[in-house]
């Protein structure tokens, strides 16, 4: 069977789409960086932590993703399928960025906690660096560690 071009890629848009609103249906957190509101996604299990923001144009303001880690380890984050640059910021269990990294798109380069952590979170690239938010911060409104 052929399939014209153009409809090929409306389907593939269709699916896009459709991806990045399954995203969107995680459930949300809301987080202080002192004055600064973030509203973030939480990626609590390995399906949504794999997806990330895979497949995004954009994130909205003050929008990210946090990545709740089951258990207290050196994470590394990668930028596959990941079409917009972010930072991510590594954070312990009190709120306190250990270190962030900015990330390249649709790259597969590791970008690790300097020590042990649980969460991660990943917001448009510069958003930290922009707003003063340096290693040793504290992030209030993170869910408690399972």
């Amino acid at each position: 069977m052929h399939i014209p071009r153009v409809a090929a890629a409306a389907m593939l848009g269709a699916v896009m789409v459709s991806v990045a609103h399954a995203q969107s249906a995680l459930p949300t957190a809301r987080l202080t960086a002192g004055i600064h509101l973030i509203t973030a996604e939480v990626a609590a299990n390995d399906p949504a932590r794999a997806r990330g923001l895979m497949f995004r144009e954009r994130l909205e303001p003050n929008h990210g993703m946090l990545f709740l880690f089951d258990t207290k380890t050196v994470q590394c984050m990668w930028m596959r399928n990941t079409l917009i640059p972010l930072s991510v910021a590594f954070i312990e269990d009190d709120g306190s960025i250990v270190n962030i990294e900015d990330m390249q798109p649709k790259t597969e380069s590791s970008h690790c906690a300097k020590r042990p952590v649980r969460f991660a979170l990943e917001m448009e690239q510069g958003w930290f660096t922009k707003r003063g938010i340096k290693p040793g911060a504290k992030l209030a409104g993170l869910p408690a560690p399972r």
